[in-house]
């Protein structure tokens, strides 16, 4: 079974809406790749083709944790990997090429309702975004009521994982009613290199970035834990302790962001 969670490839053959999903955002990334260095207008002061460029890079790496989390549930349910698989994988297929459009529009894509096919575009991305968070909430609807064969420090590591992902998820639905992802300035102004985190105010995608890839993040810890020679007892105590940590300091960062407090100030 741990040779099944870890092979990407047998992963990704055994579910082709998940495989039809990575391969059209690689195609996407390179698309926004070629397109970046002849490009010179600008988006709230980037280059159009970096938001898109973030965002598939993202979702390369949550398609194939999917993947290998569909894979390790028992062959029984194969059919509900199967239509989950497709599901993932033709809603963030809907949501990134639609990011796509707007960045060759030269426009913003999240919350812009500048024009009616802007607040079209965004509801449909917002349609998108509740299908993939209510598909990880079945996902993990499943690691709690079957049984893989896996290591309870592997196990507990993909459920917190899930579980920080859809309180993630609900911070960015937090984030659409702010209106924007600055809090004390209007979105656009100094940030970080590439991921232009404001470095002069509060930027709410901070605490959402981290929340979103504690699906890689804890499955990874459970994984090292369950690798030792640590009785099972202290590894999911130590596992526990992990999660904690990294859930306070994800409320930290949420609420210095909504204090209008910079991750990084220069």
């Amino acid at each position: 079974m741990l040779e099944r969670l870890s092979s990407t490839a047998t992963a990704l053959q055994s579910n082709p809406g998940l495989a039809w999903g990575l391969w059209w955002h690689i195609g996407l990334l390179l698309l926004s790749l070629a397109a970046m260095p002849f490009d010179r207008r600008r988006i709230l002061g980037l280059n159009p083709w970096i938001k898109p460029i973030k965002f598939d890079l993202s979702v390369i790496v949550f398609l194939i944790t999917i993947a290998l989390l569909l894979s390790a549930l028992p062959d029984g349910l194969r059919t509900t990997k199967l239509w989950m698989g497709w599901g993932f994988g033709l809603a963030l297929i809907g949501e990134e090429t639609l990011i796509t459009l707007q960045s060759a529009r030269g426009v913003r894509s999240h919350m812009n309702f500048d024009t009616p096919l802007d607040t079209a575009v965004f509801a449909a991305m917002g349609i998108f975004i509740l299908i993939n968070t209510l598909l990880a909430g079945g996902l993990l609807f499943a690691w709690c009521r079957t049984e893989t064969g896996l290591p309870p420090a592997t196990v507990w590591g993909v459920r917190l994982g899930l579980a920080i992902l859809l309180a993630g998820s609900i911070e960015g639905f937090r984030m659409v009613l702010h209106g924007s992802h600055t809090v004390g300035a209007p979105d656009g102004g100094a940030g970080l290199p590439f991921v232009n985190w404001s470095t002069t105010h509060g930027d709410l995608r901070v605490a959402h970035f981290f929340a979103l890839h504690a699906l890689q993040v804890l499955p990874l810890v459970g994984l090292a834990l369950a690798a030792t020679r640590l009785r099972a007892g202290v590894q999911l105590s130590g596992l526990f302790a992990f999660a904690a940590v990294y859930g306070w300091a994800l409320w930290w960062l949420f609420a210095a962001a909504m204090r209008g407090r910079p991750l990084i100030a220069p």
